[in-house]
């Protein structure tokens, strides 16, 4: 039995101020499609997972909404951090709760803020990717680069390991200057790390305890108390001590120069909805390379937003407001529009709107994040 897991947390700050703290971006329809992103991620786990046996770990601020927009997942299975500890403590208190009731169980995590386009090849590959986690390998899902990105992290594929597409991931490397990133992509031996993990459970508990003892005996602790009256008790003693650190670096990379780690090859259409640039990429345009962004079910409450563009070439509109946004003569723009905040930037520099963030929380301006 396959156990899905969807670590739901973050801000996206990098598409603010669509993106809030409080309605992050995994709760926006960012596909093209009606579907949110989270909704997203949990359609297409649909194939290998049941609603029975799918997990959604988030934060007590998204916890209803998380519940409004996924109604057949069971209200037990979403899994609620009453603070953010990073990755590492949500998916081991995922992997801990499963391990009480299937301990030998293979389960997969899946960010929730992640975009597949082509979703049989997906599974295609998560099939694959099972078959390596039952051989004992922590499994990491890697795609195979068709430009020298620098926004990702790379594995660096090593031996097969005779099971399938299965091979031995010989090293994690950093987001790497685009000089690198050029020496990776053409080597053809490393593929982007997706941040998609697929183990059983036992292996990953064991892997944890070996390089992060605190922080797995703070877990198992938690899960014992998890279908219990302590809960909440047992919660708050022991989750604010929690290592803070990304499954990454807790847990994978260590594992991985024990020879542990294994990958397959992905090629479904995968993105990391990083930044309003990206989104432009990635959604249709019409013919001067504009882009107005159908925000489906989260502008249904609101009247119809009008975009009007004259002369205008690969500008990026988001209407969220619900007036007209008009543009005249304009090129490679990002234009954000809500209610209480209005973005313009240049594409080029859709990165830096963190940096934006990051002032408004030096300036104290809790109410705009």
């Amino acid at each position: 039995m396959f156990y899905a897991v969807i670590p739901a947390g973050g801000s996206g700050t990098r598409l603010w101020p669509l993106s809030r703290a409080g309605h992050p971006k995994f709760l926006h329809a960012l596909t093209g499609t009606p579907l949110s992103l989270l909704q997203a991620t949990y359609g297409r786990l649909e194939a290998l997972a049941a609603p029975e046996t799918t997990f959604v770990v988030t934060g007590v601020a998204h916890a209803a909404a998380v519940a409004r927009q996924l109604p057949s997942l069971p209200e037990g299975n979403i899994l609620v951090e009453p603070t953010p500890r990073d990755s590492c403590a949500a998916i081991g208190l995922a992997a801990a709760v499963i391990a009480r009731r299937d301990p030998h169980a293979v389960m997969g995590a899946f960010a929730a803020d992640q975009l597949v386009r082509d979703v049989p090849a997906f599974t295609e590959t998560l099939t694959k990717a099972i078959q390596g986690a039952e051989d004992g390998l922590l499994m990491t899902i890697g795609i195979t680069p068709n430009h020298p990105e620098t926004g990702y992290g790379y594995l660096h594929v090593g031996e097969p390991t005779g099971t399938g597409d299965v091979c031995k991931v010989a090293e994690f490397a950093e987001k790497p200057v685009l000089e690198v990133a050029k020496r990776y992509v053409d080597s053809g031996e490393y593929l982007w790390n997706a941040g998609m993990f697929v183990w059983r459970v036992d292996v990953f508990l064991d892997e944890l305890a070996r390089q992060q003892p605190a922080l797995h005996e703070g877990l198992m602790r938690i899960a014992e108390a998890w279908n219990t009256r302590e809960r909440e008790e047992v919660l708050a003693e022991l989750w604010p001590g929690l290592t803070k650190i990304s499954v990454d670096f807790g847990v994978m990379e260590g594992a991985g120069r024990a020879g542990l780690v294994g990958t397959v090859p992905g090629n479904f259409g995968w993105n990391d909805v990083g930044d309003f640039h990206t989104l432009g990429e990635l959604l249709e345009t019409d013919t001067a390379g504009n882009v107005v962004v159908d925000l489906g079910l989260e502008s249904s409450t609101r009247s119809k937003p009008t975009v009007l563009m004259q002369e205008s070439e690969r500008v990026v509109v988001v209407p969220h407001s619900g007036r007209l946004v008009a543009a005249v003569g304009v090129n490679d723009l990002i234009i954000v529009d809500t209610p209480d905040a209005l973005l313009i930037c240049p594409r080029a520099r859709a990165q830096d709107v963190k940096k934006l963030v990051d002032s408004l929380k030096e300036r104290g301006s809790i109410e705009l994040l």
